[in-house]
């Protein structure tokens, strides 16, 4: 027998070694989708304190500003198989019931005390904490409130205890916090905010309400950007009717709930059977027989497939750089004036959907990131460098790995840069200026209404 040794993998799956692989033997196939593993990232259920590289600097650097976006928690499904039971997942909150937070309590309790917030137009009627003993649709879960109990005690103890990023005394200045007008965004949001700033005073929370998803504010009118977006729908249905083992996949399911098989595909039941794998809930049956794992694989390996097909199609990156320059141009905006010495809005959060993160990383060039998970976080670290203290630099992170030399346009500084981070201008130049050059345009007015050749 020959003992072959192995590199060590940590407990996350990750090997400790550097990220940059070996060249594989050629003759090998490579290694084949794993839709069980990958569902299991996507719902990324709260077991392991996470390793993370935020805040890492020379130490002559100085933190000036951190600017979040998340996806909200773990939900229960948008979509219902059709004449199936729905999935038994309680929406209460019980500190007792597992996964659990040692701060969930506490909380429950701040949470019921905040009528003294601000919070834009109808976000004020919204709950601040699911509460149903039956889910209702889309609703956050308690799984959902822990990962970012969790996510936002993990930034406390890197940008507040470590690197005092705010004060004792901070004002509602120093905090910009913006949600769409969904529940599960909203209660998302506060239970970051809660573990970051424990039992805050709730004068000093200002929640401003964001209608769009793509979070496009006043800048929100650009016909090319719909255009690209129905190319790529295009794309996606032609990839969808080409596979035959989805469409053997779908009639099986279709006959066991006994619908016609095109009312199957339109309930999205990806959706709804993730929520069963991420909770551990068996399959639905009917007296036809049971939905089972192999109908989920399949489904979500052609998932897994689009989303691989998507990256190298580009009709969703052109999409992508128009639907986020509004969102990229307003964090660029902030950074700079933080840059030149304005200590407001220093920590930012934005709570927003999967529809939001992905085309933010597809437009920055961030090709190898997976689809957001539940409760995904990416993070724009602005640094100050102490010795020569007009300058500026950015770090951005993405579930807490380092993405910043991923991005399209710190790719090449990252040869010659002995500084593990990004000049802020070169952030600055790709958002006011290149991220048109695809368009043969030079501003996001004339990229959104011209034609590109």
């Amino acid at each position: 027998v020959h003992l072959i040794p192995v590199n060590p993998v940590r407990e996350d799956g990750l090997n400790p070694k550097s990220r940059k692989r070996i060249m594989p033997d050629l003759l090998t196939e490579p290694p084949a989708i794993d839709p069980i593993y990958e569902a299991h990232v996507y719902c990324n259920i709260p077991t392991i304190a996470e390793r993370t590289m935020e805040g890492h600097a020379p130490h002559y650097f100085k933190l000036v500003s951190v600017q979040v976006l998340i996806r909200h928690g773990d939900r229960y499904p948008l979509y219902a198989i059709p004449k199936t039971k729905r999935p038994d997942i309680d929406c209460m909150l019980v500190p007792s019931r597992k996964p659990s937070h040692p701060q969930l309590e506490a909380f429950i309790k701040h949470m019921s005390k905040g009528s003294a917030a601000q919070m834009d137009g109808s976000l004020s009627s919204l709950p601040r904490f699911p509460s149903h003993s039956l889910c209702e649709m889309g609703e956050l879960t308690q799984t959902g409130i822990v990962q970012h109990l969790r996510n936002g005690q993990l930034l406390r103890e890197i940008y507040i205890n470590k690197h005092k990023l705010l004060p004792g005394d901070w004002t509602a200045k120093q905090l910009y916090l913006e949600t769409t007008g969904k529940s599960r965004t909203l209660q998302s949001a506060l239970a970051l905010l809660y573990t970051f700033l424990p039992d805050f005073d709730w004068k000093k929370i200002n929640i401003r309400h964001q209608w769009s998803t793509i979070f496009c504010s006043g800048s929100c009118d650009c016909p090319m950007r719909n255009h690209y977006l129905e190319e790529e729908q295009r794309r996606q249905y032609s990839l969808r009717v080409k596979n035959n083992d989805l469409e053997r996949i779908y009639v099986d399911m279709a006959k066991i709930v006994g619908i016609p098989t095109r009312q199957l595909r339109a309930s999205n039941p990806i959706d709804s059977l993730l929520c069963y794998v991420c909770h551990n809930v068996s399959f639905p049956c009917t007296k036809a027989g049971c939905i089972d794992m192999e109908h989920f694989k399949v489904i979500k390996r052609h998932q897994l497939e689009d989303d691989r097909e998507r990256q190298e199609k580009k009709l969703y990156f052109l999409y992508a750089l128009l639907a986020t320059h509004p969102l990229l141009n307003q964090t660029v905006n902030r950074l700079q004036r933080i840059a030149e010495g304005k200590k407001e809005e220093v920590f930012v959060l934005y709570s927003a959907h999967d529809v939001t993160l992905s085309p933010v990383l597809s437009a920055l060039g961030i090709t190898e990131a997976r689809f957001p998970r539940f409760a995904a976080r990416l993070v724009f670290e602005l640094w100050q460098d102490g010795k020569r203290p007009k300058e500026h630099f950015i770090r951005i992170l993405y579930n807490g790995a380092d993405v910043t030399f991923q991005t399209s346009f710190c790719k090449d500084h990252y040869k010659r840069s002995s500084k593990p981070m990004c000049p802020l201008e070169k952030f600055v130049n790709f958002v006011k200026r290149d991220m048109f050059l695809i368009f043969n345009s030079t501003s996001y007015y004339d990229a959104c209404h011209r034609r590109a050749l």
